[in-house]
């Protein structure tokens, strides 16, 4: 377990036959903090579905009031961008560690503060510095741990482009900004302070590897993957106290593959 640092981000969704989870935020889409300090607020159990229509995106909301959450799975439409991510069972199977279900949202949260401010998009991959304007459809959830104690957390992000040459542009953005950023201390909407170090791992011309390292953080990190698939520019990040490379890299290898592009 890592030392405490203040805020997070994670929502459950239990599985049958579970017991009920902790409360939990939504997606990370920065390096989330440790986990012992997360906020903790009321869980309202939601299944979220994104409809592709002719007018865009259509989000329908169907509380669980009368179906415990473990009997109301996520209902997935085909052909959505929600049907290209991993399932939690999918998740579990891939790195050997049980996840539920939490938040998802359907497009980039607002940028986190980053110093020094060349590091914003390497502190906010995830959000609408990494995400610029131009996307067509955007997801993001966030699995975590079957205990709801957000000890290890996965997150997969997908947002689609207009052309190959937009989804390009921001793919290469995406790389520049993590190469051109060792550290940096984000500061989240909840006005929570981390320092974070980075490193680059494996990089092409469609995939990219990097470790966000909590400073301090006992060996908190987020091991971080993104593909440029298409018109798609997808991410995938494990937060964890152990080692999640190989991990994260098998979820993106995996997420990837469903995404036609």
């Amino acid at each position: 377990m890592p030392p405490p640092a203040g805020g997070g981000y994670h929502a459950p969704f239990p599985q049958p036959g579970q017991a009920q989870p902790g409360p939990v935020p939504p997606p990370s889409y920065g390096p989330p903090p440790s986990p012992r300090t997360r906020r903790r607020p009321l869980i309202i159990a939601l299944v979220l579905v994104v409809l592709l229509g002719g007018g865009g995106l259509t989000w329908a909301l169907w509380p669980s009031a009368k179906t415990p959450a473990a009997e109301n799975p996520q209902h997935v439409v085909p052909g959505t961008l929600q049907a290209d991510i991993l399932s939690p069972d999918d998740v579990s199977k891939a790195v050997g560690t049980t996840v539920i279900s939490g938040s998802a949202v359907n497009q980039p949260p607002p940028a986190l503060t980053a110093n020094p401010t060349s590091c914003a998009l390497a502190v906010g991959p995830a959000t609408v510095t990494g995400y610029t304007k131009g996307w067509t459809v955007f997801y993001s959830t966030t699995y975590q741990d079957a205990a709801g104690a957000g000890d290890y957390t996965v997150t997969q992000t997908i947002g689609v482009y207009g052309d190959a040459g937009q989804s390009g542009a921001v793919f290469q953005s995406l790389a520049k900004g993590i190469a051109g950023c060792p550290s940096a201390t984000r500061t989240d909407q909840n006005k929570n302070t981390v320092k974070w170090n980075y490193t680059v791992g494996s990089t092409t011309a469609t995939q990219l590897a990097w470790t966000a390292s909590q400073d301090s953080g006992g060996g908190w990190a987020c091991y971080r993957q993104a593909r440029l698939k298409g018109t798609a520019v997808l991410q995938v990040a494990i937060c964890e106290g152990g080692d999640g490379t190989a991990a994260a890299a098998k979820i993106a290898d995996q997420f990837a593959a469903k995404v036609s592009g």
